[in-house]
């Protein structure tokens, strides 16, 4: 029995025809959005016997190989000629422009459609008509081909020909695969404590179709717990992709150890790493043209080649994997990781890959996503870092640097970014308040946004070798506005910011959630986990949950005793801080004096720290000291943590801040780190936006003061908190700095093995 492979006609045709560079695409943001938009406006011109979005299916045999090939063809016309299919593209380029010949990629997709219309309906050879539609004017250019079946049968027999070796890998390595999970037992000698009931929890929810949001403690081995069974999913046929979606780069660390130990135990299993394209970008500046950079001239006329060559000889494809074979055939890292992450069974990456529209991997269908499972660790970072994601503002400053620049060389932007600039002023001289805040969106805003991105469209695709860098960066911000002005709803606020010399305005995301539930619609099963959240109702609420998903709080697996806890009722409010400096060093002097101790103590901000550090560094003292700094490479993150070594006789402090780099995702286990002193109870900066973050949950029923400060500051001690006891071993003294953790709003709120504190010295104010 032949081996069935199942393909699109659009994975089929880019595969084999796609040719030639990679360049800036800097229409291809506006093209994308108003893709189906120009469609929809081309196929509501359709007469009464014309058919629109048809849905084609063949069967190619092909020697051991049977092809079932699918798609959606864009328009079937019924023409005095006999029928025509047509295949419609938006561009934001003048049609005329485009060549009938400059995309072959387009022709053969519509040759496939033609060939499977031919042969499933056994009809004549319909025509075929290639529609480029520009997405602002609606201005089109044609193309028109009279074809024959031996000509179709020709091309579709090289088209499959050519894919074949594609095909055949992807057989051995599903095979592979199965093979492998089916022998797959769980890598450690026992499950600890919470780890089968973590486990159990997720298989059931991707078995189900159903979400998970768990907690379960630091320490437990969340992320076996949570890899294991999906890949067991896998195996059975329930799921054919997971994405692993992280915050920082230490979980993704962290998920590619644990693929790499399941490789070990016999796992053939095809994983890809998606890093930033500022940071694997092999240029001093990312600049992606064929004159610019050698990696995207010519990009694909290799890439099937690499990544042949790639899902040959790897599986866990890391950064490094990528880069060593991204040089190897002289292609773009980056978009090598994007190739090779629609070929895998698993990719690592950041949350924005599958939620920031801005980012997010276009290509995957729906049938895609209906076989894969979201693996979001570290859930709780999701709430800001969707706010983030559905936010955006423009800066007059930009406008009026660019007004200048392109008065006598452009005049098309200059007159678009001089509106943008005026409209600024305007508001500037109409506002009264510093911080003005509104409830609509900038209707006229949006609009000259949207006439400003066009013409900065125009100029750099006609000139890509133009590069202007603060075009091209207000272009994008511009595109990104006008993308989230179109979200826009009663979730959001718009706000300015004005000062002497500029103004900003931003259209910020309140409750990101709807949001995040409409980007998850479609995939299998989402499963969202984290050592820190709580409380439960609140993150289900702000991350989208839908009725029917499951929750599970993990008990920690570790002993009451493990932990001594403390809180020193010290004032850390800001108008404190000064007052309480002084006793505070001397506590913490106290702390790392008593014993030889290696300790992380936390701060709220990199100011206070600061304060804290140079008063504690003044007085004499044995105690050896580190710093976070703002933005550390990673060999200073390194030497940072090397510091705490467990066989130095010294007392070692190192300063850092919640929520910084140091507060989640590290491991520093046994007597490396035997003390925490969190100061604070890490509520956020008071500024414009959590007070409008406070206003927007009163005005909804909740309680503004918990959603804006206390749940997510409170979620930053417990991160903190949980790099102390790492294992059944570890012992440790955690002290908590501020008198409100005597208050039941802020302590029941604590795991219950901090509850049992004990109060050491006096309350301080």
């Amino acid at each position: 029995m032949p081996d069935t492979i199942r393909l699109s006609v659009r994975g089929l045709v880019e595969y084999v025809f796609r040719s030639g560079s990679i360049e800036a695409g800097f229409w291809t943001p506006s093209a994308l959005a108003e893709g189906s938009k120009v469609h929809r406006q081309v196929q509501d011109a359709y007469g009464e016997n014309d058919r629109k979005e048809v849905f084609l299916s063949t069967e190619i045999p092909h020697g051991d190989l049977l092809f079932v090939l699918e798609g959606r063809c864009d328009g079937l016309l019924a023409g005095d000629e006999g029928w025509i299919v047509e295949e419609i593209k938006s561009t934001s380029r003048d049609p005329a422009q485009i060549g009938e010949n400059e995309y072959p990629v387009h022709w053969a997709q519509a040759m496939c459609y033609a060939f499977m219309y031919a042969t499933t309906r056994e009809t004549a050879v319909p025509r075929i008509r290639l529609t480029y539609v520009q997405v602002d004017t609606g201005d089109r250019q044609e193309y028109i081909r009279t074809v024959d079946l031996p000509e179709l049968e020709r091309f579709i027999t090289a088209a499959i020909e050519a894919y074949v070796p594609f095909a055949r890998l992807s057989i051995r390595n599903a095979r592979l695969r199965d093979e492998s999970i089916g022998r797959l037992e769980f890598p450690f000698a026992a499950y600890r404590a919470g780890q089968r009931k973590l486990a159990g929890a997720v298989y059931t929810a991707i078995e189900q179709g159903a979400g998970l949001f768990a907690q379960a403690p630091t320490g437990i081995g969340k992320t076996v717990s949570v890899l294991f069974p999906s890949v067991k999913a896998m195996g059975k046929g329930l799921i054919r992709r997971f994405f692993y979606l992280t915050a920082k780069t230490t979980n993704r660390h962290a998920a590619e150890d644990t693929l790499a130990l399941l490789r070990d135990q016999g796992l053939h299993l095809q994983t890809v790493t998606i890093t930033a394209k500022d940071k694997v970008c092999f240029q001093d500046e990312p600049h992606c043209s064929r004159e610019a950079c050698e990696f995207a001239d010519g990009y694909y006329d290799r890439i099937n080649e690499a990544l042949l060559d790639l899902l040959s000889h790897e599986s866990l494809m890391t950064r490094a994997v990528i880069e060593r074979y991204a040089r190897k055939h002289r292609i773009c890292p980056f978009e090598f990781s994007l190739d090779a992450a629609y070929a895998a069974d698993g990719v690592i990456c950041d949350y924005n890959y599958v939620f920031d529209p801005r980012v997010s991997l276009k290509r995957l269908s729906g049938e895609h996503k209906s076989q894969s499972v979201l693996l979001t660790d570290e859930a709780h970072n999701l709430v800001d870092r969707a706010r983030e994601m559905y936010s955006a503002e423009l800066r007059k400053a930009d406008f009026l640097a660019l007004q200048r620049e392109y008065k006598h060389s452009r005049p098309a932007v200059h007159k678009a970014a001089k509106a943008v600039n005026d409209h600024f002023i305007s508001m500037r001289k109409s506002s009264e308040e510093s911080e003005p805040i509104w409830k609509e969106a900038p209707e006229e805003l949006l609009r000259l946004a949207a006439d400003f991105a066009q013409q900065a469209e125009q100029a750099l695709s006609s000139d890509p070798g133009d590069g202007h860098p603060l075009l091209l960066d207000t272009y994008f911000a511009a595109q990104s506005f006008v993308r989230i002005g179109s979200l826009y709803d009663e979730r959001f606020a718009t706000y300015a910011q004005i000062s002497k010399n500029d103004v900003r305005i931003k259209l910020f995301c309140l409750d990101p959630s709807h949001l995040l539930r409409k980007a998850a619609k479609g995939y299998r099963s989402r499963i969202l986990f984290s050592a820190t959240l709580t409380p439960g109702s609140y993150f289900m609420d702000m991350l989208g949950a839908e009725p029917d998903d499951y929750t599970l709080a993990v008990p920690s697996p570790f002993a009451k005793e493990q932990w001594d806890v403390h809180i020193v009722p010290l004032s850390t409010r800001f108008a404190d801080r000064e007052q309480t400096k002084e006793p505070l060093v001397r506590q913490l002097k106290g702390i790392l004096e008593s014993r030889p101790a290696r300790c992380l103590i936390f701060f709220p901000s990199y100011d206070y720290m600061n304060a804290v550090y140079e008063a504690f560094i003044t007085e004499e003292t044995a105690v050896k000291t580190l710093l976070q700094k703002p933005q550390m490479s990673d060999d200073e993150r390194a030497a940072f943590l090397s510091a705490f070594d467990e066989d130095s006789p010294d007392s070692l402090a190192g300063f850092a801040v919640m929520g910084g780099v140091f507060s989640e995702g590290i491991d520093l286990v046994g007597d490396r780190l035997n003390g925490v002193v969190i100061v604070g109870v890490g509520l956020p900066q008071i500024g414009v936006e959590r007070e409008t973050l406070k206003r927007y949950f009163d005005e909804t029923g909740k309680n503004g003061f918990d959603y804006a400060y206390v749940y997510p500051g409170i979620n930053k001690v417990l991160q903190a908190g949980g790099r102390l006891i790492r294992s059944e071993n570890d012992r440790g003294v955690l002290v908590l700095v501020d008198d409100r953790y005597l208050q039941a709003r802020y302590r029941k709120l604590l795991p219950e093995e901090w509850r049992t504190a004990r109060t050491i010295g006096r309350n301080t104010h």
